[in-house]
């Protein structure tokens, strides 16, 4: 499909199957990072496919000479620290985006920690050199780290933490975004037993050996979003999704929560959930802070079903793949709706039009923009540009949607 457009369309407009979704990539990402950090004997069950669990398998199997991340920021991010304090002889780079996105937050706190790494660029950006821990130093145990920067640098610094010789105390200062994703670092640590606590704005993790340990991977809930956005699209729908926990680790379940307000049903059964269709749509305001990855779909459903929703706690969505409000203003306007800045951090979803003609939309080489748009040829034809890009996360994406009766026709650019 790389060179290709798909046109995206429903004959029925009815839903009714069960899915199987990808396994989580964040905690698939992370638990493979605390089994190399805890020798051999683990094992891991259900692997996400995604292909930045591809590369960050692929890169802890190679460890050293010129390391190459892809698109992958969670891989940069968690490689960096990870090769930080293993005293890998290596460099790290990635596409061109991957070099325009900061790292210099990290990079400044495992300097602190003893870590020898060197811009091969521009500062404060990739690609980066590593030539091991200067043990030479006494030093501090303490760090302060913001808050409100990517939950994805606190996590690498937390799970290379109990390698330290006196552990490590992260201060974070300021708000605190994406807090769940960092619970989620610490109770995988947990499981493979590095004790830690975090109460406030301070996370404790003492110096510590890894354990052996085995452990499951959760599907995926930032796949099962765009699945409550075809439910809600939908003229009827019974969708079960496998693998889903009800006491997550995940913070992007809270989408059960968000959805509620736009007409969509949380049934927890067995190994699983089951969606239906409900009749309660009402405009509501939501912070994003705890669950970025889901601001596109909500935004894109909103817009399609006529829901005034402000949402807010979206700072880290201007560094992703591409910057997301952006592309979520350009895509939504071509359907006549928008994503206004109304000012103190608070962006006001404007409703679309009914969509007339097959609008085309663009992904930004951003796989959470394809899979956001998609649902909407429930209503229309539409046709989204580098399907390909769904692989970052969700390979069977277009798989998964023909089963549950979607067209897909392939169409040259």
């Amino acid at each position: 499909m790389n060179s290709k457009s798909l046109v995206v369309s429903h004959p029925t407009g009815i839903l009714n199957g069960t899915v199987t979704l990808p396994a989580s990539k964040s905690e698939s990402n992370r638990a493979l990072i605390i089994e190399a950090l805890s020798g051999a004997g683990s094992k891991l069950e259900n692997l996400s496919e995604a292909n930045d669990t591809q590369v960050i398998t692929r890169l802890l199997n190679q460890a050293t000479g010129e390391l190459n991340a892809e698109d992958a920021g969670t891989v940069m991010r968690f490689m960096t620290a990870y090769l930080a304090v293993t005293g890998k002889q290596s460099t790290i780079t990635g596409t061109p985006r991957m070099l325009q996105r900061p790292i210099g937050i990290l990079v400044d706190a495992l300097r602190q920690l003893g870590a020898q790494i060197d811009y091969l660029g521009q500062e404060g950006y990739p690609p980066l050199a590593f030539r091991g821990i200067d043990n030479n130093k006494d030093y501090p145990a303490t760090l302060q780290v913001r808050g409100d920067i990517s939950s994805q640098y606190i996590s690498a610094l937390l799970m290379v933490a109990p390698l330290f010789p006196n552990g490590l105390t992260l201060e974070l200062t300021g708000k605190v975004g994406s807090r769940p994703y960092i619970q989620m670092t610490l109770a995988l640590m947990n499981h493979f037993g590095a004790q830690s606590t975090f109460e406030g704005n301070i996370i404790q993790v003492p110096a510590q050996q890894y354990g052996k340990a085995i452990y499951t991977i959760e599907s995926d809930w930032s796949g099962a979003s765009y699945w409550y956005s075809m439910v809600a699209l939908a003229k009827d729908a019974q969708v079960e999704l496998k693998g889903l926990r009800q006491h997550s680790f995940q913070g992007d379940a809270v989408i059960a929560q968000i959805m509620q307000n736009i007409g969509v049903q949380t049934t927890f059964k067995g190994d699983g959930v089951v969606l239906t269709k409900t009749q309660k749509i009402q405009n509501f305001a939501f912070d994003f802070s705890d669950c970025p990855d889901l601001a596109q779909t909500i935004a894109v459903i909103c817009a399609v079903k006529g829901v005034e929703a402000n949402m807010s706690g979206l700072e880290s969505l201007r560094i992703k793949e591409t910057d997301r409000i952006a592309a979520i203003q350009n895509e939504l306007q071509k359907i006549g709706g928008d994503f206004e800045d109304v000012g103190e951090g608070v962006f006001r979803v404007k409703p679309a039009n009914p969509i007339q003609e097959t609008p085309i939309f663009h992904t930004y080489e951003d796989h959470r923009m394809a899979m956001a748009f998609a649902p909407l040829g429930l209503l229309h034809p539409v046709v989204i540009d580098e399907p390909h890009v769904v692989r970052k996360s969700y390979p069977r994406y277009w798989e998964n949607l023909t089963a549950m009766g979607f067209t897909l026709e392939e169409q040259n650019k």
